[in-house]
């Protein structure tokens, strides 16, 4: 197992993390949280990072006035997500070969 330096991974969690001030829209109710799409007339609660954890600091009344609210925040945090290398296959495994000799009669 390869084993990664703590300093590297403590550096790549730094990066995801948000940053203080960072505002985002959660769906209100009892339902856990969803996608956008599945109810947009639904009310949001927005919350911001203090730094340490997620506050509560205002409503929204359906999904299109919470990304009012919240846009610039969200388009930050989609480009520190880190993507995988495209256009590189992991190696073909090896073809399967039977270890005994097989001669049809």
């Amino acid at each position: 197992m390869d084993d990664e330096p703590l300093e590297e991974w403590a550096a790549r969690r730094e990066e995801r993390r948000p940053v203080s001030g960072e505002r985002r829209a959660t769906p209100l109710g009892e339902e856990p949280e969803q996608a956008a799409h599945v109810a947009p007339d639904a009310p949001r609660g927005i919350q911001e990072w203090d730094g340490h954890q997620w506050t509560p600091v205002g409503v929204a009344a359906d999904f299109q006035a919470a990304a009012s609210e919240t846009g610039e925040d969200a388009a930050s945090r989609a480009e520190r997500v880190v993507l995988p290398p495209f256009s590189t296959l992991p190696p073909s495994p090896e073809p399967w070969r039977p270890t005994e000799v097989f001669h049809r009669r």
